[in-house]
């Protein structure tokens, strides 16, 4: 056990480098393991006036409900003529290790992959630099700045080492990548490699796609009791839409999300469920702001500029063909919440308890069937994972 605690990070490429938040066991085991994690704020700001009164804002505290409800264990059981092999119950116990650890980096890779708004579709194959230039220029356009995570899958990683091995810039780079197949930093990114990406399905819902932009599809108000990062619209049709698909509005904006200034580029959605034959619910919510009055949290929250005033716009669907997905994040949008199991140590059988570095906590169990004269093991980990802003993270696709 001592050996899967502590080379367990290893198998973690994705999930260490997501924001980890403690939280307290008796807390979640009261709130049914749900907490209200916080999303960044937003000011709005004035010219001052010496002389005359300046106005105090009204600050809406935007959250997200996380919830830790992920529980990933792996059991196998060995009889008294296995175990007279002791290497079998090491290799098992490391066969188990990498199973639950693959099971909470695909996790990571899914949610970043089905939920995060920001999507580049690369024309052909990937393997440039521009390509994941491309993802940064997106980010820093909108105002994400901070730490920046890029995971390819390994395809696509291999056609960037390649890319870069071929340059002369800088020969200890380059060399690495070609040595190594290791990027190290491209484009703002730590560039990390994948084993596989989510593959994403090409869109199904058709070309002829509209979606009512009236005042109320484009004038959703971010409140502190509401889940901000969804919104339910009207489309001209829902059929054939599922959850990870990707698409613009003709005349709908991004800006820059500190002073609200349009990019000029058409901001970029996923569709999260699909609620009935012409509603479906997309991230992130249109806060568009465009009507007389506008509130505080609407000025702050601002993510679009309407272009447009025509009761309808066109959809043009981003996955046009199928691909495997390449994630890229802010560090900070992406939380990871450790949970813990509270299991008796005195009922018979031995249990193991210990922490990751990365704060996930292991349980192994091991119990003695007498009937049967066979030993039973369990590997498990307890945890959730919430998308905190998916404003600040998305995917790149190729092949579009």
């Amino acid at each position: 056990f001592v050996d899967i605690l502590a080379s367990f990070d290893d198998e973690c490429v994705i999930s260490r480098e997501v924001q980890k938040y403690s939280t307290g066991s008796q807390l979640m085991e009261r709130a049914n393991d749900t907490i209200n994690r916080p999303m960044p704020y937003i000011l709005n700001s004035q010219e001052r006036v010496v002389g005359t009164d300046i106005t105090f804002q009204d600050v809406t505290q935007r959250q997200v409900p996380s919830v830790i409800d992920q529980a990933p264990s792996v059991a196998f059981k060995l009889n008294a003529l296995e175990l007279r092999d002791a290497l079998q119950k090491n290799s098992l116990g490391q066969s188990a290790k990498k199973r639950i650890a693959s099971d909470i980096n695909t996790k990571v890779r899914d949610l970043i992959s089905l939920s995060g708004s920001l999507v580049v579709p690369i024309t052909g194959a990937m393997g440039g630099y521009l390509d994941v230039a491309l993802a940064e220029a997106l980010m820093i356009e909108q105002g994400i700045i901070g730490e920046k995570k890029l995971g390819l899958n390994t395809r696509d990683y291999t056609l960037m080492a390649d890319n870069l091995a071929a340059r002369t810039l800088d020969n200890a780079k380059s060399l690495s990548a070609y040595e190594r197949s290791q990027l190290g930093l491209v484009a703002g990114f730590d560039a990390l490699k994948m084993d596989s990406g989510k593959r994403i399905a090409a869109a199904q819902a058709g070309g002829s796609i509209t979606v009512a932009t009236n005042g109320a599809q484009v004038q959703y108000v971010p409140t502190a009791s509401a889940d901000n990062r969804y919104q339910s619209i009207t489309f001209s049709s829902t059929t054939s839409m599922v959850p990870g698909d990707a698409f613009t509005i003709a005349g709908i904006e991004a800006v820059h999300h500190i002073n609200k200034e349009s990019t000029g580029l058409l901001k970029t959605f996923r569709v999260v469920s699909v609620t009935s034959g012409t509603v479906a619910v997309i991230s992130p919510a249109i806060v568009g702001a465009n009507q007389g009055s506008p509130t505080d949290s609407e000025l702050a929250y601002k993510n679009v500029e309407v272009a447009s005033t025509s009761a309808t716009a066109a959809v043009v669907w981003l996955n046009a063909n199928a691909s495997n997905a390449n994630v890229f994040w802010n560090y900070d949008s992406v939380e990871l919440l450790p949970g813990k199991y509270a299991v008796p140590s005195d009922e018979g059988a031995k249990i193991m308890q210990g922490t990751t570095e990365q704060g996930i906590e292991l349980v192994m169990t091991q119990s003695f069937n007498t009937r049967k004269f066979e030993t039973e093991f369990t590997l498990d980990a307890y945890y959730g994972l919430v998308n905190l802003n998916p404003e600040m993270n998305g995917i790149i696709i190729g092949g579009q």
